[in-house]
C-alpha cells in the first residue's frame, strides 16, 4: 500500500508541476531592427539572467579539408576581445559573479552568459559579452596554442576504440557531407589565422542570430538588451547557405576495424533519418523510447542485456538536425561475442519494424514522456535551452505547452508508419571496432 501511495503523490506532484509549467512558460518573440530573432521568458523566481545567442555557424559550414574550423572559431571567441585578454575577461566575469561560454556543434554555434540580474552585476557581465560579440581577437598565439591542444587531444582519442568507432560511424553515415567529417590533425593544420576571422564575418552577424533571454527582466529591458547585443554584431549581405542534403551511404555498408588493445567490441548501427522539422518527430520519439531509448524498460535492453547478458548497456536514439540527423543503435560487448550480440540487436529492430509496439508499451511510453517533460523546464537554464532550440529550428511558440498533448496523441499506426519511412533494415550502416575476426 505504501508504494501505491507514494506513486499517487509522485504523479500528483508531476501533474501539478506540469500545470505550473504550462501557466508560467510564456515565450515572447520579436525581431530587432538589425534582423536578429529574439525569444524571451520573464522569470522572477531567482535574481538571475541567462542569455544565449545561437548562430547558423556549426560544423555543417566547415570548408572541405578544414574540418574543425567552426569549433575553433567558437572556442576562441571568449579568449580575448575588445581591449581585454582572456585573463582579463575571466577576471571581470568572476568579479561580476558571471559565467560565459562559447562553442560550436554540428548545426550551430552558441555564446551564452549567466549573470546576476542586479543592474551593476548585469551591466558588467553584459559589457564583456558585448565585447566578445563585437571584437573577438583571434590572436595568433592563442590560436596556435589551442590548435596544438586540439591536435594532441585528437591523437590521444585515436588510440582509444570508442572515439575511433564514433568517427568511423559518422563517416560511413555521411560520406562527402560535413556531418561525416571530423577534425583531424591534418585538417586543423590546414586552418590559417585568416580563416577564423573570415568565418566569423560570414556567420556571426545579426540577421543570422537567435537571441534567447530568460530571467528577472522586464520586457522593455529585454528589448533594449537584445538590440544592444544585435548592434554589437557585424552585418552581412546574405545568410550562409547549407550544403546539399546528405546522400544515403551505399545500402548495407559495413565497416570492421581492428583494435588489439580493446577488450570490448564497439558496435554502431544506423542511418541518416530525420530533420528537426519533420512531422514524424513525435511518433519516432515515442517509438524509440520503446525500442531503445527507455533504459531498462526498452526492448533492446531486455533482449540484449537482461535475457542474454551480451552488453551492460544498449540504446537507440534519433538526433534530429537541420538536415537528416542520424538514427543510432549502440552497444559494447566482449570481442568474441560481437557477432551474436549484433545478430540479436538486428532481430529486435527487425521485429519492432514488422510488428510495432504493443498497446501496453505505448501507454507506458506516453505516461513517462509526457509526465516527465516538466522536469525539462524546472530551471531557468533548462528553459533557456528549450527556447533556444525553438528559435534555431523555427518551432512553434506553443511547442512547450503542446508537447505533452502531442506525445499523448501518438498512435500505434503512426509509429509503425514513421519507422517504415525512416528506418529500413537494408539501408543500415554497420560499424564494429575491436571485434575478433
Amino acid at each position: 500500500m505504501l508504494s501505491k501511495k507514494l506513486r499517487f503523490f509522485f504523479l500528483c506532484g508531476v501533474f501539478a508541476l506540469a500545470a505550473a509549467v504550462r501557466a508560467e512558460v510564456v515565450i515572447e518573440h520579436w525581431q530587432t531592427p538589425t534582423g536578429a530573432k529574439v525569444y524571451f521568458v520573464q522569470s522572477a523566481a531567482l535574481p538571475i539572467l541567462d542569455v544565449e545567442l545561437d548562430f547558423a555557424a556549426g560544423a555543417i559550414f566547415d570548408p572541405p579539408q578544414k574540418a574543425g574550423l567552426a569549433a575553433t572559431v567558437g572556442a576562441l571567441l571568449e579568449m580575448g576581445a575588445g581591449g581585454m585578454t582572456e585573463t582579463e575577461i575571466s577576471d571581470r566575469l568572476a568579479d561580476a559573479g558571471a559565467y560565459l561560454a562559447s562553442g560550436a556543434e554540428d548545426d550551430l554555434a552558441r555564446v551564452s552568459l549567466r549573470t546576476l540580474a542586479a543592474p551593476d552585476k548585469r551591466e558588467a557581465a553584459i559589457g564583456v559579452l558585448e565585447a566578445v560579440l563585437r571584437e573577438p581577437h583571434f590572436a595568433v598565439e592563442v590560436f596556435e596554442r589551442e590548435r596544438a591542444r586540439s591536435i594532441a587531444a585528437i591523437r590521444d582519442a585515436l588510440t582509444r576504440p570508442a572515439p575511433v568507432a564514433q568517427r568511423a560511424f559518422r563517416a560511413a553515415l555521411y560520406p562527402g557531407h560535413p556531418y561525416g567529417n571530423a577534425a583531424t590533425p591534418e585538417s586543423l593544420a590546414a586552418i590559417q589565422p585568416s580563416d577564423l576571422r573570415d568565418f566569423w564575418r560570414a556567420h556571426y552577424f545579426a540577421a543570422n542570430a537567435n537571441i534567447s533571454i530568460v530571467g528577472d527582466l522586464q520586457r522593455p529591458a529585454a528589448e533594449a538588451l537584445a538590440e544592444r547585443l544585435a548592434a554589437a554584431l557585424p552585418r552581412a549581405a546574405s545568410l550562409p547557405v547549407l550544403p546539399a542534403q546528405p546522400e544515403r551511404a551505399s545500402a548495407g555498408t559495413k565497416t570492421r576495424l581492428p583494435h588489439p588493445s580493446s577488450t570490448q567490441a564497439h558496435i554502431y548501427l544506423g542511418l541518416p533519418a530525420i530533420a528537426r522539422d519533420d512531422p514524424d518527430f513525435f511518433p519516432l520519439l515515442v517509438g524509440n523510447y520503446i525500442l531503445g531509448g527507455g533504459g531498462f524498460v526498452s526492448r533492446l535492453m531486455k533482449e540484449v542485456r537482461e535475457k542474454r547478458g551480451y552488453a551492460y548497456s544498449v540504446y537507440s536514439y534519433f538526433s534530429p538536425m537541420k538536415q537528416s540527423g542520424p538514427f543510432t543503435i549502440g552497444l559494447q560487448t566482449r570481442r568474441e561475442q560481437a557477432n551474436e550480440a549484433l545478430a540479436v540487436t538486428r532481430q529486435v529492430l527487425e521485429g519492432f519494424l514488422a510488428d510495432g509496439p504493443t498497446a501496453a508499451e505505448l501507454a507506458a511510453a506516453k505516461d513517462y514522456l509526457a509526465g516527465s517533460f516538466p522536469l525539462n523546464l524546472d530551471s531557468n537554464r533548462k528553459i533557456l535551452a528549450q527556447i533556444a532550440n525553438i528559435g534555431f529550428y523555427d518551432l512553434p511558440l506553443d511547442y512547450l505547452a503542446q508537447y505533452p498533448s502531442r506525445i499523448r496523441a501518438v498512435t500505434l499506426p503512426e509509429i509503425c508508419a514513421a519507422f517504415a519511412r525512416h528506418v529500413r533494415m537494408g539501408e543500415l550502416v554497420e560499424v564494429i571496432v575491436g571485434a575478433e575476426d
